[in-house]
């Protein structure tokens, strides 16, 4: 693995206190360990763990009627769970950005995430929810400011699908 291929995470990270993200709401996972632990730490930043993903989704409309910018770290097995507050951004027009760390593709053990994971693009679609790719680490964080500023500019849901292949097969 090349040195770019490990620091993503670190690059992600960048790319949202560039994009002036003062809050994150997260579900803990393995996939985001790194992002987390970043935010975590940054003052500038308060981090937020929320008890389910759909959670996020009104944080961030919380965050944006303050005057703050927000970003929702979650699981492709959690984009399942935002489906009916995901209409809250289309009528409220609201920003909202989703960094979501795939399952059920490359390499993957469990047998529970493939269903989520091989639709999450397509139920994000037809959520009304901007979908981009990031695949490789040398776009990664590429990927997420363009998409940071097409959520905010726009005022409207997008999210960042980070590849299973990315963030590495899990073993158990």
């Amino acid at each position: 693995m090349s040195e770019a291929a490990g620091d993503w995470p670190d690059r992600i990270f960048a790319a949202l206190k560039r994009g002036q993200v003062a809050t994150v709401g997260y579900v803990p996972d393995a996939g985001h360990a790194r992002l987390i632990s970043l935010c975590r730490t940054d003052d500038a930043i308060q981090d937020v763990i929320l008890t389910t993903e759909e959670e996020g989704v009104a944080l961030a409309a919380g965050a944006w009627l303050g005057g703050a910018r927000a970003a929702l770290l979650m699981q492709s097995s959690g984009v399942g769970n935002c489906i009916n507050m995901l209409t809250l951004t289309r009528n409220c027009r609201f920003p909202l950005l989703m960094l979501v760390t795939m399952r059920g593709e490359w390499e993957e053990f469990n047998p529970w995430q493939v269903p989520m994971g091989t639709t999450a693009e397509a139920v994000l679609k037809l959520a009304g929810v901007a979908v981009h790719r990031a695949d490789d680490a040398e776009t990664a964080a590429d990927t997420v400011a363009a998409a940071l500023d097409h959520a905010f500019n726009a005022e409207s849901a997008v999210a960042v699908l980070i590849g299973q292949r990315l963030i590495g097969a899990k073993r158990w």
